[in-house]
């Protein structure tokens, strides 16, 4: 498994890419996610779209933010550290196990700091996603009682458990 940046040879795979219609009120379109980073690029802000590949094959996307915007909604946590802002694993390959290795491979490549130095990473989800709750949980994220918009916020430090 590995991540690609999201680049002109292949953001249409990308885009095609789709949660189960049972998800997707909790995530947002990779094609949003897309616009939304140019956006915040352009800004002046990071972020870091890549697809997730499974055996040369797209299978999820996944972004990452760093350091505190302007936005009146994020919590205090994401000053000087690294956030998932979006992660999605595409509905013919749900079940498999790839979400877990995905994620595990989204924290390895943010203990690399490609932005600069961190303590944590933080993510946000919907209070409804108990597929996306156990999931972070498993892998070491922890509520901190902050909400990003009506999203909880689950943090975790980004040295080993």
């Amino acid at each position: 498994m590995e991540l690609r940046p999201v680049q002109k040879s292949n953001i249409w795979k990308i885009i095609r890419l789709s949660v189960a219609d049972s998800q997707s009120d909790f995530v947002a379109t990779n094609t949003e996610s897309i616009l939304e980073a140019y956006t915040a690029l352009i800004s002046g802000e990071v972020a870091l779209p890549f697809g997730i590949y499974h055996n040369d094959v797209p299978v999820g996307f996944v972004m990452f933010g760093y350091g505190a915007t302007d936005d009146p909604d994020e919590p205090p946590v994401a000053a000087g550290n690294y956030c998932i802002w979006r992660f999605m694993i595409d509905r013919a390959f749900q079940g498999q196990g790839l979400g877990t290795q995905a994620l595990q491979l989204s924290l390895d490549y943010l203990r690399t700091f490609p932005c600069g130095p961190a303590d944590s990473c933080w993510l946000s989800y919907e209070p409804d996603n108990a597929a996306a709750r156990a999931l972070y949980h498993a892998a070491g994220f922890v509520e901190n009682g902050s909400f990003c918009g009506d999203e909880v916020v689950a943090v975790r430090k980004l040295q080993p458990l």
